[in-house]
């Protein structure tokens, strides 16, 4: 792996170069984005107007995740518009629910008649999969800041899907050698039976046993599902000495089920799905159990920022910041692209993501939407680096270098980040 740090901005402080993720893991990839040739660009001939909407959770099993990633999207929006580069956001929210409750099937009509070029959105894998081809269809760009299912490196979007969450190729392999590093020989995995789930759950399954390890049990669940014990009484036979549990809120029922059965919460192993502050929200301890998520340390000015937008839009002060760096990436990425193809229409704008990344080579380096907009207004080539990473997209719409947070949970239900990958 490529471990690098940065200055200057100073937004990132660990990244790993996802290209360099084993070679274990890797098959070869055809579809997803598409690669751009650099081009000089003078921008807009006259001020642009780009409609970008959200479907992200505000309810749902993953609702936890919504205020950060919606805090993102906000800042954002406020802070392109307030730059006055010759290019207005027009920004309509909306709530992706889950596959459960289907608030998408509202939401996504509701953007795809309103003429968005773009939607942020959703954050689980298994939602976005259930509108993604009707955005296609529609020539509108599908942009998320978190999925993280290995899928969508080969799915055949036309160049209309693109994510800076990493695939779970790259988080997958570093929680399966963190078990492995503490020790662990045998591990039981209780996963989600969707896109997210069954991804994660194969990369670590696959990771671990590489590493000398056994999973010696696993059991999906549905989501909707609200019954546990079946899953519970597998893992419990086979008495393993981690349990890895790749869920969304389903954990704060299974964690307690799987204590009863007499797994010490210690040796529990989450992820990005449920790695939330817990607190009195779950009824047993935590204390010593780990999970990973992806995204970098946060400069305390961007958590500032974000907090501040967040309030003065009459919302309570963000508890959790996890997804907010590669929302606001998103959007500042959508504004770049639009300015620099002169255009506000997905596959225009589209056209031109890989290379406000830096993904095509032979940009200028820059890492704010005001200093990009300055260089491609100036008639050169931007290449953003954000507060999620360089980003740095592939042709598959993949960004190439990422980090992954490791997180360990206190006596009080509450997680802090104890190293980064």
């Amino acid at each position: 792996m490529s471990v690098f740090t940065r200055s200057g901005a100073g937004k990132l402080v660990g990244a790993i170069a996802v290209g360099a993720v084993s070679a274990l893991l890797l098959a070869g990839c055809a579809g997803g984005g598409g690669s751009t040739t650099p081009s000089e660009s003078t921008g807009p001939a006259e001020d642009l107007t780009l409609k970008i909407g959200s479907v992200l959770p505000q309810t749902g099993s993953l609702a936890f995740l919504g205020p950060p990633e919606e805090a993102g999207v906000l800042l954002a929006v406020n802070e392109v518009n307030e730059a006055a580069k010759g290019i207005t956001i027009d920004f309509t929210p909306g709530d992706s629910g889950d596959a459960d409750n289907k608030a998408f099937e509202t939401t996504v009509p509701k953007l795809q008649n309103a003429g968005v070029s773009a939607m942020i959105g959703a954050a689980a894998s298994g939602v976005t999969k259930l509108f993604l081809d009707s955005n296609v269809a529609a020539g509108i760009i599908t942009f998320s800041p978190a999925n993280t299912s290995p899928d969508f490196t080969t799915w055949d979007d036309d160049n209309l899907y693109w994510r800076t969450a990493p695939s779970d190729l790259l988080q997958g392999e570093v929680l399966a050698n963190l078990i492995a590093e503490d020790g662990h020989k045998n591990i039981g995995i209780i996963y989600q039976n969707d896109a997210y789930g069954t991804g994660l759950y194969g990369v670590v399954k696959k990771v671990f046993e590489s590493t000398g390890g056994s999973v010696v049990a696993e059991a999906s669940y549905n989501d909707g599902d609200s019954s546990f014990d079946a899953q519970v009484a597998t893992i419990a036979a086979a008495k393993p000495d981690a349990v890895v549990l790749i869920t969304f809120d389903q954990f704060a029922t299974i964690a307690p089920l799987l204590v009863n059965a007499g797994q010490e919460a210690k040796n529990f192993y989450l992820v990005d799905g449920n790695l939330k502050q817990w607190g009195t929200q779950v009824s047993v301890s935590l204390e010593g159990a780990k999970g990973t998520t992806p995204g970098p340390v946060l400069e305390d000015d961007f958590k500032e920022r974000l907090n501040t937008a967040w309030t003065d839009a009459g919302n309570a002060a963000l508890e959790d910041y996890s997804y907010a760096a590669e929302s606001y990436d998103a959007v500042v990425l959508l504004a770049l692209a639009s300015l620099a193809s002169g255009s506000t229409t997905g596959k225009d704008i589209a056209g031109k993501l890989q290379e406000v990344s830096g993904g095509s080579g032979d940009g200028k380096k820059c890492t704010s939407f005001s200093e990009c907009a300055d260089i491609i207004i100036g008639g050169g080539v931007a290449d953003y680096d954000g507060y999620s990473g360089p980003v740095t997209f592939d042709e598959n719409g993949d960004p190439t270098q990422a980090s992954i947070g490791i997180f360990q949970f206190g006596a009080d239900n509450m997680h802090t980040r104890v190293d980064t990958r």
